[in-house]
């Protein structure tokens, strides 16, 4: 007797396209099939690293309301947009609170989903069909995310636009986490699956509600909630030549100043949402404070013994609010190689002033030098508009 649910499923194979992405000489010509589909204003079943996700074009309201009867969900409950790239936050919310920025240059690519108010006058989603408008703005929020997954990212490229995304499920049934799951739900409702066996994480996104410098999590799902207290952190980051002397005396003392300002002890500076770190542009991984830094500090209460220097890096760059440089020199090799950080890098000395080196000088250069270094750490903590920079939580 035949598998009755085999054919069931062959059945629907044939009903929807289905590619099986694994299989693909040229994933560029998935890619132009998926694109094609959804400027078509057909439902395209993406893999992610969440979960399967149904999308459509967010400029064709009658694919948006193809979507929600795909997928059987009320008006009452709103689709997510996936977009570019983490700049297009400023089109949907615009003057972000600085918490927005942060998480979205940190967490995407990835599995957070960002609901922020979008009832800014300039917000893009005014600009949207009012179908559009409602389904997935309907109470003046929207939920953005970017998926890490190059298939939706890459056919992103060549939309004029966002898609609507939800879940490549039934409302109130399980998420898929296979292809075949997506295709034994969903059948012909679906005009294209892009099989790519099983998820990555197989878990649902996390989503978060950003308003002003608080978050609230609205479904726990891969990024955890300490996980997100940590990037939600104000990350202040000092670069040097070799993060042996300068930046690691500067590190230590504006976490003494920061921990002053905030009444709590400098070990607990991260519980207030603060992270102050260092970096070289040739620094060794793994090397030591100079033992004149060492006792400099130990002549104001300060430790250095624990002191690992590292490296600047891609990460370093992209996770930092703040980078402080010791010299005009080291801010502009920063700019040539990371340009993007623009707005987030300047020297340490407000008025420009260069940090000298005290490498292979005396103790009483490395005194001047922590001198020099205190003072300016001094005016940019009464400067910072805390309340304003850091996290809190609900």
């Amino acid at each position: 007797m035949a598998d009755t649910s085999f054919l069931s499923q062959q059945k629907r194979c044939m009903q929807s396209r289905v590619i099986d992405v694994r299989a693909a000489d040229d994933r560029r010509d998935v890619i132009h099939r998926a694109v094609q589909a959804l400027a078509e204003g057909e439902v395209v079943a993406f893999p992610t690293e969440t979960v399967y996700g149904l999308a459509v074009s967010a400029l064709n309201p009658a694919a948006v309301e193809r979507l929600r009867h795909v997928k059987g969900r009320p008006e009452t409950q709103p689709f997510a947009l996936a977009i570019g790239s983490s700049e297009e936050v400023q089109d949907y919310v615009p003057n972000p609170a600085p918490l927005m920025t942060r998480l979205a240059r940190r967490c995407w690519p990835g599995p957070i989903t960002m609901v922020m108010p979008c009832d800014h006058p300039d917000s893009v989603v005014g600009r949207f069909h009012p179908k559009v408008r409602q389904a997935i703005a309907p109470t003046g929020f929207v939920g953005l995310r970017i998926p890490a997954h190059d298939l939706i990212c890459e056919s992103m490229q060549f939309l004029p636009g966002p898609l609507a995304l939800t879940s490549a499920n039934l409302s109130g049934s399980p998420d898929a986490i296979y292809g075949k799951e997506v295709i034994e739900a969903l059948g012909d409702r679906v005009g294209l699956v892009l099989d790519e066996g099983k998820c990555r994480y197989g878990q649902p996104s996390t989503v978060i509600k950003v308003e002003g410098n608080r978050t609230t999590i609205l479904r726990v799902g891969v990024v955890s909630e300490g996980v997100l207290s940590r990037l939600s952190s104000f990350i202040v980051l000092f670069v040097c030549t070799g993060n042996t002397c300068r930046s690691p005396m500067a590190e230590a003392l504006m976490q003494k100043h920061l921990a002053d300002r905030l009444g709590c002890p400098p070990d607990q500076l991260d519980q207030h949402g603060v992270i102050v770190a260092s970096a070289g542009l040739s620094a060794y991984p793994g090397g030591r404070a100079a033992s004149e830094a060492v006792s400099t500090l130990a002549e104001k209460g300060l430790d250095l013994m624990a002191h690992v220097s590292q490296p600047m890096s891609d990460r370093l760059v992209e996770h930092a609010d703040l980078i402080l440089t010791m010299t005009n020199g080291h801010r502009d090799a920063i700019l040539a190689r990371w340009p993007t950080a623009r707005d987030r890098v300047a020297t340490l000395s407000v008025s420009g002033q260069d940090i000298a080196d005290p490498i292979g000088g005396s103790e009483e250069i490395y005194r001047q030098c922590a001198q020099q270094i205190e003072a300016e750490i001094k005016a940019r903590v009464r400067d910072l508009d805390l309340d304003h920079l850091l996290p809190g939580s609900s």
